[in-house]
């Protein structure tokens, strides 16, 4: 493990369950969707930790709840020191000028009755952190920042682009001056024409401000290209966390290998000779998660004690994890 100087959030075993109820007048849970189910991780300093899976892994509520949008189920959430999921009130409030989200649609994140300057602006009169003049000058600032005219500030969001509203999503998230970002699918509802100049944008902001990023996506080309590790997400659990050149060229869980070997690589040649890795059945229903592994309902490799004991999630090469029993065969 880093360091723990180096850390700036340490996940350790999070939980997350929304409850599904029955009756209308007299309600009782009859049951609960497994959405994050038993996740640890670090987030290191000034890097970008990529996390990745297929739709509806889990990904994005992990996210909302490390920011404590979603109160967790179990578990810890200690950034800088701090365990979130014990502060309530003004301490939590405070704690959140520190972290900040962009969100996955830029059309619906954006409030369509308030300027683009009162979107801006938004979060630094929330926290009641500068005055109406001092607002409008940051505004105009943050707006430069992310390349947009600040003589827009007065337009509103429906006026834009997808690619200049999600510009203006990061420049709310910058307002704040904030330390950790969480990027929800920032790049997947937009051109793939713009989703390089966004991507690009939160680098020069990383370099520029020494920002930590948790990267959420799931275009596995875009992550390793802006990602210092990856963690991969399946079914609520992360099967693997590695340094991202290690997890591409060697990942030790079947779930990983399946997920990589769809990549495609520009060597046609290349690209014709490797093998593919071919999933079979559907993903299992969150609300009734397999036991033990929950991924051995659809690995070729899966034995009796998957079935019986949950993998523990072990260091098996310098900073590389796997949940797999049978992880060591690919080593």
């Amino acid at each position: 493990m880093p360091e723990a100087n180096n850390v700036l959030l340490r996940v350790t075993n999070l939980v997350k369950h929304f409850p599904i109820m029955q009756g209308i007048i007299i309600q009782k849970q009859i049951g609960a969707v497994h959405a994050v189910d038993d996740v640890s991780f670090d987030v290191r300093r000034g890097e970008t930790l990529g996390l990745v899976g297929e739709s509806g892994c889990g990904k994005s509520t992990t996210g909302r709840t490390v920011l404590q949008l979603y109160r967790p189920t179990s578990g810890s959430v200690v950034f800088d020191d701090v365990d979130l999921v014990n502060l309530k009130g003004e301490e939590l409030r405070r704690m959140r000028r520190k972290m900040q989200m962009i969100f996955q649609d830029p059309y619906a994140s954006l409030n369509p009755r308030m300027t683009v300057g009162e979107i801006v602006g938004e979060p630094l009169v929330v926290h009641n952190v500068a005055k109406q003049k001092e607002i409008e000058e940051r505004v105009a600032n943050l707006l430069d920042l992310v390349g947009l005219n600040p003589a827009f500030s007065a337009r509103y969001p429906h006026e834009f682009s997808g690619g200049q509203r999600q510009r203006i999503g990061v420049a709310r998230a910058l307002a704040l001056q904030p330390s950790f970002i969480v990027c929800d699918e920032p790049i997947s509802a937009l051109d793939v024409s713009i989703q390089a100049q966004v991507v690009n944008l939160l680098e020069d902001l990383q370099k520029q401000f020494n920002l930590t990023y948790l990267f959420i996506a799931h275009d596995l080309s875009m992550v390793r290209h802006i990602s210092n590790r990856i963690a991969v997400m399946y079914l609520g659990v992360i099967v693997e966390l590695a340094d991202r050149d290690e997890l591409y060229l060697n990942p030790l869980h079947p779930y990983a290998q399946a997920l990589l070997s769809a990549v495609p690589i520009p060597d046609p040649v290349a690209d014709a000779k490797r093998q593919r890795v071919l999933l079979e059945g559907d993903v299992p229903s969150p609300v009734n998660p397999p036991s033990g592994c929950h991924f051995r309902t659809r690995c070729s490799i899966a034995q009796a004690i998957c079935a019986e004991q949950k993998p523990a999630f072990r260091e098996l090469k310098p900073d590389h994890f796997v949940a797999c029993h049978f992880a060591e065969r690919f080593l």
